[in-house]
């Protein structure tokens, strides 16, 4: 986050894997019936090209947004990189995503899968509808000869689309249709930890909760529980912008105490103040959630500046390119920005990246809407898959080469694009609400199991506690 340019295109050797799935549709899974169609469009060894086409086969329409396909394939070495790519589909390229997941139960035939989502540009699916063709195709990153003959979901004599169960299809955790590799059920969160029993996440293991009940951004407490309110200046933000300490403010509200992170601007970078609040670095694989307010409009004056309102993990970048960093983001854009006309939310997952020339390794999946108002955001990282939740529902899922490989800091900032600000020299200021922060250490949670843990500490009296090392 010490960084923002938003880009859609590198170097070739650089390009995204592509986004996860958006946000699950208020249809049950249970309620949908899917059936995978799958030819190979090659047999050759300079790239696997998995043809697929999704039938609704029930009664209702299903929306596709939501939607995974994972096809498993034998990694050619443990070392070995993999690229996603579109040749063509009905649906149209733009709307269709993949990312690369290594199985927390490799097999023969598998450890690794090919997980395609779909944006909601991609629409529904009437009953009796299908997709139409997606030419699909990954290689690996070196263009090494790849071996598909031992790849559990290709299938050599697939000439023509005709059912194969041996690619999977699910809603989050549920699998409509498809066997995966024996141990593999794509609805398993993966190693480490299981999502905890129906009482919640396991009370031995250490984990973060901070109600954020203190009394002013100077509070001692606030260092003392690992915290840090940022000053001074630098970035991301407008070049000369200050980080306000002071503008990081603290109230009551509805019986719990909240965070409020005010950025506010006269449309001069000497007249920007920014906030953000973020805690040390030592966070790694389990469970992060918060409760965040997201504004649509400042408080007062002209509105139209390129805000970014932000609940997210970084691992500093120590050189360009640098294999040990680390970031998980949402990010939301109430007034557009990076190229996007209006309000949107990314999720997004950094491998790595290069400030000059600016280069990006990372996957990011978006949705075009007011996010205004209180919402819960939970973010899980497990040995195979990083996946984020809004309001208990699946936004996007990411996998290889974007888990982390080092410790994190947990961050919140308010801040202004670059180039973002209005031409007015009217004051006006934006507010971001934290109600809490919560992390529970190897260990994969429910939006539902977040929820009755923080419930918990509150009727316990529990106002923060840390046992994270």
């Amino acid at each position: 986050m010490h960084r923002r340019f938003r880009t859609t295109a590198v170097a070739a050797a650089l390009t995204l894997a592509a986004a996860g799935a958006l946000a699950a549709p208020s249809a049950a899974a249970a309620d949908e019936t899917v059936t995978a169609q799958y030819h190979t469009g090659s047999t050759g060894s300079d790239q696997a090209e998995p043809w697929l086409k999704l039938t609704n086969s029930g009664s209702s329409a299903v929306q596709l947004s939501g939607l995974t396909i994972r096809y498993y394939f034998k990694a050619e070495s443990a070392s070995s990189a993999y690229r996603f790519a579109c040749s063509w589909a009905v649906k149209g390229c733009a709307n269709i995503t993949g990312t690369f997941g290594t199985l927390a139960k490799p097999t023969a035939t598998a450890d690794r899968y090919l997980e395609i989502g779909f944006t909601q540009g991609a629409g529904s699916l009437a009953a009796g509808a299908n997709t139409g063709d997606m030419q699909l195709r990954f290689h690996r990153t070196d263009w090494q000869p790849l071996n598909q003959q031992d790849d559990y979901s290709f299938g050599a004599s697939q000439t023509s689309y005709a059912n194969w169960s041996k690619v999977t299809v699910q809603r989050g955790g549920t699998v409509l249709w498809g066997t995966a590799p024996e141990g593999n059920d794509p609805g398993d969160p993966g190693d480490p930890g299981d999502p905890g029993g129906p009482g919640g996440p396991d009370p031995t293991k250490p984990a973060l909760f901070d109600d954020l009940n203190y009394t002013a951004h100077n509070d001692p407490r606030i260092a003392q529980r690992g915290w840090t309110v940022k000053s001074g200046q630098g970035g991301p933000g407008v070049p000369g912008a200050t980080w306000a300490p002071e503008q990081v403010t603290f109230a009551q509200e509805s019986g719990n105490s909240v965070m409020t992170l005010r950025t506010s601007t006269d449309g001069t970078a000497a007249g920007t103040r920014q906030t953000e609040l973020y805690h040390q670095q030592k966070f790694t694989k389990g469970t992060y959630a918060s409760r965040v307010y997201f504004s649509d409009a400042p408080n007062s004056g002209p509105d139209g500046d390129h805000m970014v309102q932000t609940f997210f993990t970084i691992t500093p970048l120590n050189a360009p390119m640098d294999p040990n960093y680390g970031e998980l983001d949402f990010e939301y854009l109430p007034n557009g920005g990076w190229g996007e006309p209006a309000n949107i939310l990314y999720a997004t997952s950094w491998e790595t990246y290069n400030p000059e020339p600016w280069q990006a390794v990372n996957a990011h999946t978006e949705s075009r809407q007011s996010y205004a108002g209180w919402h819960d955001l939970v973010v899980t990282v497990d040995n195979t898959s990083i996946k984020y939740y809004v309001d208990g529902q699946l936004f996007a899922t990411h996998g290889e080469p974007y888990l982390p490989e080092t410790a994190m800091s947990i961050n919140l900032n308010n801040w202004i694009i670059s180039g973002g600000l209005v031409a007015s020299n009217t004051p006006r200021a934006y507010d971001e609400k934290v109600d809490y922060v919560y992390y529970a250490k190897d260990q994969i949670l429910t939006p539902a199991q977040v929820e009755a843990q923080v419930a918990k500490y509150r009727t316990d009296k529990v106002t923060h506690t840390d046992n994270v090392s």
